[in-house]
Formats: structure tokens, C-alpha cells, sequence
């Protein structure tokens, strides 16, 4: 097992919990639901991808350089993606125009794909 992977999974477990509750009860009132359901997306690959960490963190199957990679591309995934979905579905809420830097979303997008594909290239490369 590694502490850190877990570590790290509880904590995007944990905030993802707490985000999908203040966005289904807390921003109810004030961002509209289409809003509301660009915010649970961001919730649902945070969730989906401490799960993954989750999974990382236990599997003897995977060797340590592999792991810190795709913790790493998961952890600037999660925070690029997810942060950024947050932030465009409560813009209405800030004086700053998230949509400006709207870029970042898909570059989050692009590194949760690419641990995932770490991890195959990893498994596929190993023997039997």
C-alpha cells in the first residue's frame, strides 16, 4: 500500500463529498441548473479519480515510478479540470470572468486521460 496515494485520495474523496453537497443544497439559490450540473461533472470526475487513487494506492501491480506519475498527472488533473468546472459553473458568483481562462479545463482533461493511459501502457508492458 502507499500512504501517500491514499492519503491523497481521501482528501479529493472527502472534498468532492462536501463540493456535491454545497452545490446540490448551497448554490441551489443562486447559479442556474444548467450551472448546477456543470458543477456536479466537476464533482463526478473528482469523485470518479480519487476512487482511481484509491485503486492505485493498494494495487501490487503497479511499480512506484508508474504510481508517482499517474499520481501526479491525477492530482494537476483533478485540479485543473474539476477546479476550473467549479469556477466556470459559479461564474456568475465572481467579478472575474472565468471563462477566460477556460483553456485550462480541456489540459485537465487531457492529464486525467493520460494517467489512465500510464497505467495501461504500464499493465500491458508488464509480464505475465
Amino acid at each position: 500500500m502507499d500512504r501517500k496515494i491514499l492519503l491523497v485520495a481521501a482528501v479529493f474523496g472527502a472534498i468532492a463529498i462536501v463540493l456535491g453537497a454545497f452545490g446540490a443544497h448551497g448554490l441551489k439559490s443562486l447559479i442556474s441548473p444548467e450551472s448546477i450540473a456543470v458543477f456536479e461533472t466537476g464533482v463526478k470526475y473528482q469523485m470518479y479519480h480519487a476512487l482511481f487513487l484509491l485503486f492505485l494506492g493498494t494495487t501490487p501491480s503497479v511499480s512506484q515510478m508508474a504510481k508517482n506519475t499517474i499520481l501526479m498527472l491525477v492530482v494537476s488533473g483533478i485540479v485543473l479540470f474539476s477546479g476550473s468546472v467549479y469556477f466556470l459553473a459559479c461564474n456568475v458568483l465572481f467579478s472575474f470572468d472565468f471563462k477566460k481562462i477556460g483553456i485550462i479545463t480541456p489540459i485537465g482533461g487531457l492529464l486525467l486521460i493520460l494517467a489512465w493511459i500510464v497505467l495501461f501502457l504500464h499493465l500491458i508492458k508488464q509480464k505475465r
